[in-house]
């Protein structure tokens, strides 16, 4: 009966999660992945704590996934030395996150996740007047 109580509590909060990801807006769609970064780190320590180094890389990999793809997803036109500054952090977290992985390095994964959170705290408090994105206007 546990499982399936889990089971079910998984479901309801993937369902949650795609919710969320079909209502938001480009803005929305980048805070959300910050926070799955975020959360996989968080993960990846308890793992790491526990002794977990398959479910740890796991949860690593996932992190570096997310980084990636904020990273690929920067303009670099539009975006100026503010999208270069921040692909090099994006970069930097990758390789701390990946050193974390082969060293079982706490510390590493603690600086990572306080950078992702740094970006995550200042991508949330840009005013809503200032989130626009090319072709957004109209796309509902």
């Amino acid at each position: 009966m546990y499982g399936s109580s889990r089971h079910y509590a998984e479901q309801y909060r993937q369902v949650g999660v795609s919710t969320r990801v079909v209502d938001a807006d480009p803005h929305k769609l980048v805070a959300l992945l910050l926070e799955g970064a975020s959360e996989r780190i968080r993960r990846a320590e308890a793992f790491m704590a526990r002794g977990d180094q398959a479910t740890k890389g796991k949860a690593i990999g996932e992190a570096c996934a997310i980084i990636g793809h904020l990273n690929g997803s920067l303009d670099h036109v539009a975006g100026g030395d503010i999208a270069d500054n921040l692909a090099a952090l994006y970069e930097y977290i990758v390789q701390r996150l990946t050193e974390a992985n082969l060293n079982n390095d706490a510390e590493a994964l603690q600086e990572s996740l306080a950078l992702v959170a740094e970006i995550e705290s200042a991508w949330n408090a840009i005013p809503a007047g200032q989130r626009a994105f090319p072709g957004a206007a109209g796309a509902r």
